[in-house]
Parts: structure tokens; sequence; C-alpha cells
């Protein structure tokens, strides 16, 4: 008896929400389903994903998603360690756009000029000449935003 009125008791239920859905619920079509929109690509990506697709995730996940997330420095410190880095070693393919994202971070081009300056007598002539026209280059591609006049 207790089974029977389980029985009972489920298909009352399905009948009622049948009842209450109705004809709606008849004719409903399946949905769509929503394409993921694809994710803009990274500079990594753009630049060298379709050769080398391991060293742009590395350089997406590790260098910019851990490396430059961690908390010891400040975007602005890193970015000029950076460069000073890319000076010292005469870099210039890659000291172009952290010329940029240091910019971005909050360094002066007055700042990146004194280091790039500083950086000549201990890491050579030569690479400092050789970021000082990778510098002009960025600078002049993208001048800085002019205060508004009040």
């Amino acid at each position: 008896m207790t089974r029977s009125i389980a029985i009972w008791l489920a298909t009352s239920a399905f009948a009622a929400l049948a009842a209450f859905a109705g004809p709606a619920c008849a004719q409903a079509q399946p949905q769509p389903q929503a394409q993921p929109q694809p994710q803009p690509q990274t500079t990594a990506q753009r630049l060298f994903g379709d050769v080398n697709p391991k060293l742009a995730q590395l350089t997406d996940d590790v260098l910019f998603g851990d490396v430059w997330a961690r908390p010891g420095l400040s975007p602005r410190d890193r970015s000029l360690v950076t460069v000073a880095a890319l000076v010292a070693m005469n870099r210039p393919d890659q000291l172009r756009s952290h010329l940029q994202r240091a910019r971005d971070n909050g360094v002066t081009d007055q700042e990146l000029v004194e280091a790039i300056t500083h950086l000549a007598f201990y890491a050579g002539w030569p690479s400092g000449v050789t970021a000082s026209t990778v510098a002009k280059e960025v600078f002049q591609a993208n001048p800085p935003a002019k205060p508004a006049s009040r």
C-alpha cells in the first residue's frame, strides 16, 4: 500500500508539473549552446606562439602570471630591474616592450634615460647607445599623455 501511495504521489506531481508548464513545455526548442568567445592573444602568443606554443604558455603563466605578480617588488621596480638587465645584455628586441611596460608601470621617460646613462658605464657604451636609440623609438611612437590644462 505504501508503494502505491508513493507511485500515485510521483505521477500526480509529474502531471501537475506538466499541466502547469502547459503547451510551452511541449513546444520548447533546445537552446543553442553559446559559443565561448575566443580569448585575445597575448603578446607572447602573437609573437611566437605558433612556432613555440610551450614557451608562449610559460611566458604567460609563469613569467607574467607568477614572477611579475609576486609581492616582493612593485611592478615599477620589476620594470626598472628588467630594463636594466635588457640594457646590460644588449637585448633591443625585448627592451622595446619592456620600456613601454616600465612607462605603463609609472617609470618616467627621464628615469629610463637616467638608468640607461648610468648603465652605459657598467654594461658598456655600445649597450647604452643601443638602448638610447630604442628608447627614442619607443618614446616617439607613444608620447606621454599631456596633463590636462586647468
